[in-house]
Order: structure tokens, then sequence, then C-alpha cells
């Protein structure tokens, strides 16, 4: 596969430093309110992440990415009402920061974590994700994040990408139970096998992945502005690299590059996503209401319209969600030679 041309290489160059000076920048939005960071160690895998009023999703979310091998979360909360402030601050692998600054304005968060990716990531393997993001790659149970990225620093591969996948439940998602600490897939059981489509993006070498759920119920008329499900979540980091477009795309491009190429099979991942569990429509509602999530508000006003009225996404041809294995069958996620 051929790259980018010389000046587009440029303009990518000079992109690459806009978005890293922002990150530098935003420093200054954010107060350290629970530092731990003189215990991460320099072989250790770290997680990125920033949040709001997650208190019910974290327990479990730290639970799973502790069991997948994280030794340290480096979280930012944007001014949560809930406890979530007082459970990451008492755990003791988690070093906290605050901002009230605007989410919208520094690029949906980005900015605040291309700053602590910048002071705390480099040299180590980093996990970026969203708080109703569960990462799993093939045999995940029993081989863990640090002899996966072993395994990708002898094979030169610098970067996993994963497919976010959509779960949901049989009947609307308010009219299920979910307590806290709980599996979010035992209530999340299905999700959509088939109904994908993906392009490959000439300027930064990247997929282009769209389909599901959020496709099919609420964007059927015009598919194309359906969320975007590749993601680039286990980076081996260095203080050069900056992500674009959430966690979609990176600079330098051939961070991008991670699905197969002749002569290279690649692993990738699945990132379990769990938005649609009880209280999506509370949390669609609020979310329009700050306007903070999307830069064409506008164009998301029905989205968020369609999650307040508490929709149901199952249908007749949903599948049952049973385990990595399908996934790998299915041809979601990749074993390639690992």
């Amino acid at each position: 596969m051929s790259g980018p041309g010389p000046w587009t290489r440029y303009k990518l160059r000079l992109k690459r430093k806009r978005l890293l000076w922002r990150g530098f920048r935003s420093r200054h939005a954010l107060k350290l309110t629970s530092d731990k960071t003189a215990r991460i160690d320099p072989a250790q895998i770290l997680l990125f992440a920033t949040v709001r009023n997650e208190a019910m999703r974290l327990p479990y979310f730290l639970e799973h990415y502790r069991e997948l091998g994280v030794s340290h979360f480096l979280i930012v909360d944007n001014d949560s009402t809930d406890d979530t402030a007082a459970l990451l601050a008492a755990a003791p692998d988690v070093s906290l920061w605050h901002t009230n600054a605007g989410y919208k304005n520094a690029r949906f968060g980005m900015d605040w974590l291309t700053w602590l990716l910048i002071r705390y990531g480099h040299g180590h393997w980093t996990v970026t994700v969203d708080a109703d993001e569960l990462l799993i790659y093939p045999d995940h149970e029993t081989r863990k994040l640090p002899e996966l990225t072993t395994w990708l620093d002898q094979h030169g591969q610098r970067a996993m990408g994963a497919m976010m996948l959509d779960l949901y439940a049989k009947g609307p998602a308010d009219e299920q139970s979910y307590k806290r600490n709980q599996n979010p897939c035992e209530v999340l059981k299905w999700f959509d096998a088939y109904g994908y489509w993906a392009q490959r993006q000439s300027r930064m070498g990247n997929l282009w992945l769209q389909g599901g759920p959020r496709a099919r119920c609420f964007f059927a008329e015009d598919p194309r502005r359906a969320p975007t499900l590749n993601k680039i979540p286990l980076v081996k980091w260095s203080r050069r690299y900056t992500f674009v477009n959430s966690t979609h795309n990176a600079l330098p491009p051939q961070l991008n590059r991670t699905y197969d190429e002749p002569g290279q099979e690649k692993v990738t991942g699945v990132l379990l996503h769990t938005k649609f569990l009880p209280g999506v429509a509370d949390r669609a509602r609020a979310e329009q209401n700050r306007k903070q999530h999307f830069s064409n508000s506008k164009l998301y006003d029905a989205y968020y319209q369609s999650l307040i009225e508490n929709p149901d996404l199952w249908d007749v041809n949903s599948t049952p969600y049973s385990g990595w294995e399908q996934l790998v069958e299915l041809g979601l996620m990749a074993r390639g030679q690992w």
C-alpha cells in the first residue's frame, strides 16, 4: 500500500504538531486531585480515559482492565455530579485529574488525554478508551496484555486496532436491570453479527468502519452519518504521537495501519460497547442539553431524541453474544499470527 504524497505528509506533520501543542496547552485546565503516579514503573501498561458521571460503570470497568493487565489508570473527571470522583480517588491504582472545562472545546477530551499521554505515556504500552468500552482480543482470558504487548513488540507492531461492537438488550434499555460492579454483558446479551462496511481513507491510511444497530436504527436514511466503529485503543506510545479524531485515527499515519496487509496478518481486538445500559435515555437527554459531544450538534439532535425515547435495538436478526471465539469466526476480530 502506497502512502500519502510529500505535500500531504507535510500537512500531516503540521497537523500533528498543532494537536500536540493543543494538548500541551490544555494542561492548565487540569487539576491533579489524586496523585499516585510515583507508583508507575517503566514496564507497566497504562490506561487513559476521560469520564463524566460513570459511577455505575466504573467498578466493573476497573476490574476488567486490571484483570487484563493494566497496572495504572490516569483518568480525567470532567466535572461529574455523581460519586465518580470519590470512587476513583479511593482506588490505589488510579491517578485522577479534575476539569470543568468544555469537553467539546477540548476536542471531546482528547486534548486533556494528549497531555497526559505526553507526560506519562511515553515508552509505555497504553490503553485509551471510554468508560463504556471493554477491550477484548483472542485468548484474552488466558493471555494477558503483558504477553500480547511483548508479542507485538517482537513483531514490530506499535498499535492494535479494534472494532467497537455495540451490545444491547432484548427490549428497551430502561426496562432492564443493572447493578453496580455487574458485568454489562450479563444485561447486554445481543449484537449485530452482520451489516458493516469499511473504506480505506487515503490521507491517513486508516479504515473507516460503520454499520451495526446505531446505523440500522438511527441513521437508516443516511448511513454515511452513522458513528465510526474503528478505533486504535492499544498503542506503544511516544510523545510524538497524537490521536486525531477520538481514537479512530492517529498521527503519524503508520499507526493507522492496524489491518492485514500483504504478507503480514495482524491481530485485532473488539471494544465491547456498553452504551445501552439502563439510564441511557437520561444520559442522552443531559448530553443533548449540554451539546458537548458532536461538532455538528444539530445533526445529532434526532439521534439523541431517539435515545431519549428508549428504543428497542433488538430485531429478528440479532445474535446472542457468546465470546471472542464467536467474533473471530464472524470476522469481526482477527487472530492474525498471535
